[in-house]
C-alpha cells in the first residue's frame, strides 16, 4: 500500500509525468520575439501637378491696339497642352467681359473701373492726330502741337477712348461717326482730323491717310485685368509670363 500511495502521489504532482524544471529549461532557451516597427500612417495623397489641372482653353481678351503676338508665342512654348484663344474687345465692353467670365483675362484700356478686378498697367500709348495723306500737317516731320490743329475739323467717333478736345477746332457738322475704322475713312476723304493712340492708327492704317505724333496730348496705358474671384492657374500662368518671369522661376 506505501509503495502504491508513493506512486500515486507522484504522478499528481507532475501532471504530464514530466520531470519538475523541463519545461523551464525549455523556456529559457526561446528567443525573444523581435518588437515590430511602427509603420507610416499614409499621408495625403500629392496633389496633382498644375499642367494636368490646366484647362483645355485659356480666353485672353484684347482691345483694339493691342499687341500680344510675344506673349503669346511664349504661351505657345510653356503651356503646349492648353491653347490660348484670342478674343477681341470693344473698350465699352471690357469690364463686362471681365466680371461676366466672357474671358479669363484681357488686355484692357485705362482708364477701368477696378471693383471686383486685378489691373497691372503695362505700358502708355502716345496719342497721333491722323490727317489725309495730302494733308498740310504732314509737313511737320515727327510731332504736332495742339496750336499746329486750330482751325480742323476734329471727328471725334463713338468709341473713342482719349475723350480729347482741342480749343481752336471745329466740330464736325455731321454725326460722329460709328467707330474709328469709319471716321479714319472720313478723314482719308479729305474731311477733318482724328486724334487716337498710337496703335490705333496702326491698326487701321490706310494708304490715303498719314499721322503724327501730338506732343503733350493724352497719354493711353494698356493693362492687363481678371476677375479677382477667378484667378486661376492659367492666369497664374499668363501673368507671369507678361511679367516676364522665366518656366523655372517662382511666383513672385
Amino acid at each position: 500500500m506505501a509503495k502504491g500511495g508513493s506512486r500515486t502521489g507522484g504522478r499528481g504532482r507532475g501532471g504530464s509525468g514530466k520531470r519538475p524544471g523541463a519545461a523551464s529549461a525549455s523556456s529559457s532557451k526561446a528567443k525573444p520575439a523581435k518588437a515590430r516597427r511602427p509603420q507610416p500612417s499614409p499621408g495625403p495623397s500629392p496633389a496633382p501637378p498644375i499642367e494636368a489641372a490646366m484647362p483645355a482653353t485659356f480666353t485672353l481678351g484684347a482691345i483694339p491696339g493691342a499687341t500680344p503676338g510675344r506673349w503669346i508665342d511664349t504661351w505657345k512654348e510653356r503651356m503646349p497642352q492648353t491653347s490660348l484663344e484670342l478674343v477681341p474687345l470693344e473698350v465699352a465692353d471690357q469690364r463686362h467681359a471681365l466680371l461676366g467670365g466672357e474671358v479669363d483675362a484681357a488686355l484692357v484700356r485705362l482708364p477701368l473701373d477696378k471693383d471686383g478686378l486685378h489691373v497691372i498697367p503695362l505700358y502708355d500709348e502716345v496719342p497721333v492726330v491722323v490727317c489725309a495723306k495730302d494733308s498740310h500737317l504732314t509737313a511737320a516731320d515727327d510731332e504736332l502741337d495742339a496750336a499746329d490743329l486750330v482751325g480742323e475739323v476734329l471727328i471725334v467717333p463713338q468709341d473713342d477712348v482719349l475723350a480729347i478736345r482741342l480749343p481752336g477746332t471745329i466740330a464736325p457738322r455731321f454725326a460722329p461717326p460709328a467707330d474709328t475704322g469709319e471716321a479714319i475713312a472720313t478723314v482719308a476723304a479729305g474731311v477733318g482730323i482724328v486724334v487716337v493712340p498710337m496703335s490705333v492708327a496702326r491698326l487701321h492704317h490706310r494708304k490715303d491717310v498719314d499721322y503724327r505724333a501730338l506732343r503733350g496730348g493724352p497719354i493711353s496705358t494698356v493693362a492687363l485685368a481678371w476677375s479677382a474671384e477667378r484667378t486661376t492657374p492659367t492666369v497664374d500662368a499668363f501673368v507671369g509670363i507678361v511679367r516676364g518671369r522665366t518656366a523655372n522661376s517662382s511666383r513672385g
